[in-house]
């Protein structure tokens, strides 16, 4: 299905590769809303797995890059839902004509849309989406908005991490560093834990931190307890046993693989009766 989405958005997209092979098929139209009324861009879905948009302005554009593309996401404004992980082609264009095509990974579904990582590099493709036809006025040095950088720079990460909206922090927490994470993992939002979980650089040590967080839900406890090489270290298992918030099921799996002054401490304060009663008969049968 074809569908298109013409909002209002504070962000934009992104990816590396054409869609002319993608078939396209039906058509709908769907109007979404934006938190901010400044800049315009046409969203259209034009396969499963491929998308369409397109910057009305060079504001708009700057503003895109600025706030996602320059941290390596993107904001899809759409009505449309895809799988979270989900690889989308997207295909962007300036406001000239320009385009660009990236790959990217659908890292969180937004009440007003998407929120998608990329691998490429921004200014590159900021060059590309702001290419002009021959004859086209240049944009004028007073026009230019003024670099952000120098602002940027001053800011220790406490206070760049702290300012970022909750998509910023989805974004980022996918490729954050040591210190980023550091502030992430402190984040009250269970889908910035998540989006760390999927941080290549995540150490063991955090996962064991991330264990024992208070925000804990079902989908990081499952993530941890279907990753082995997480859930082979003690710390990680204990902090997982030792949480409110770990489904009891997964508490009694990891039960039977903690050493066993462990059990015997569940077995005389555990959590739940059910944990206490499984630690009892567990010793019992050792």
């Amino acid at each position: 299905m074809t569908r298109t989405t013409r909002g209002l958005a504070p962000t934009s997209q992104s990816m590396t590769r054409t869609l002319s092979s993608i078939p396209v098929t039906g058509s709908a139209k769907r109007r979404i809303s934006a938190p901010f009324a400044s800049t315009h861009m046409n969203v259209t879905r034009t396969a499963s797995a491929a998308f369409t948009a397109e910057f009305d302005s060079e504001e708009e554009l700057r503003e895109e890059h600025r706030t996602n593309l320059s941290m390596g996401g993107l904001r899809l404004v759409t009505a449309e839902t895809v799988a979270l992980n989900a690889t989308l082609l997207v295909t962007l264009r300036g406001p000239w004509g320009g385009e660009a095509f990236v790959r990217a990974t659908a890292v969180a579904l937004l009440p007003d849309g998407i929120a998608l990582s990329i691998d490429i590099n921004s200014d590159e493709l900021l060059a590309r989406l702001m290419a002009k036809p021959p004859g086209a006025p240049e944009t004028s040095s007073e026009e230019a908005p003024e670099p952000e950088e120098t602002t940027e720079k001053r800011e220790n990460v406490w206070d760049r991490v702290r300012a970022l909206s909750q998509m910023e922090k989805l974004l980022l927490a996918v490729k954050a560093d040591r210190s980023e994470r550091a502030l992430l993992l402190q984040d009250n939002d269970p889908r910035v834990l998540l989006s760390l979980l999927r941080n290549p650089r995540l150490t063991v040590d955090e996962v064991a931190r991330l264990a024992k967080s208070t925000f804990l839900n079902y989908q990081i406890a499952d993530v941890i307890m279907k990753t082995t090489q997480w859930m082979s270290v003690l710390d990680v298992r204990l902090g997982l046993m030792h949480n409110a918030k770990t489904p009891p099921a997964f508490a009694l799996r990891i039960l039977p693989t903690l050493p066993e002054s462990e059990v015997r401490a569940i077995a005389r304060a555990g959590s739940s009766m059910a944990l206490k009663t499984a630690a009892l008969r567990l010793l019992q049968g050792r």
